[in-house]
């Protein structure tokens, strides 16, 4: 039994957009969803621009990395794992942690998921769940942006801590974060640049 799955258009500039129908047999259809899911289903497949950006990217951190960092290279591009050095000279030098960095289908028009991995930093702009209150992962977060250049901005966000804590509301931030909850579903409130 062959079943609809979706239209797809066929683009020939010398005729008209002519909708094609992608027909798939029931065994097929889930043989397709199979080899497609993650451990992650709402993601999906990265555009075109953002693919090609990542590939560039890659390039650049593999001849010119970002000093204090380390990407593991591994064969998915919409996730980087990558190790952050704490900064000589400050609270977090020797210290060794682990970014995650999700990147969305449209990156870099939208701004790519970023939080520690377990054991995050004490830190006053860092949830004890990985979340990181920093502006430009949200509302300054801007095309131009590129991974190095986020990495540096959480290097320097550490290195001027003058303490070792936990956000205030840390306990009910991360109580209400249950379930898997993106902190690009939060609505930040950045009300201080000291640290």
């Amino acid at each position: 039994m062959q079943f609809p799955l979706s239209p797809l258009y066929h683009h020939d500039p010398s005729k008209a957009t002519t909708p094609l129908l992608l027909l798939l047999s029931l065994s097929q259809s889930r043989n397709l969803r199979a080899m497609t899911s993650s451990s992650t289903p709402s993601r999906k497949v990265l555009s075109k621009i953002a693919s090609n950006r990542l590939q560039k990217e890659v390039m650049e951190w593999q001849t010119n990395p970002p000093a204090g960092f380390k990407y593991k290279i591994n064969d998915n591009l919409q996730r980087w794992i990558i190790e952050v050095a704490g900064a000589p000279g400050t609270l977090y030098s020797g210290e060794t942690y682990q970014l995650q960095v999700d990147f969305p289908e449209h990156y870099p028009m939208e701004a790519p998921q970023v939080i520690f991995l377990h054991p995050a930093p004490l830190h006053p702009h860092i949830y004890s769940n990985g979340h990181i209150c920093l502006d430009i992962l949200y509302d300054s977060w801007s095309p131009a942006m590129t991974v190095s250049s986020v990495c540096i901005s959480i290097l320097s966000m550490l290195s001027s801590s003058p303490a070792k804590q936990r956000p205030a509301d840390n306990d009910r931030y991360v109580r209400n974060c249950r379930n898997g909850r993106s902190p690009k579903e939060t609505r930040w409130w950045f009300h201080d640049d000291k640290v």
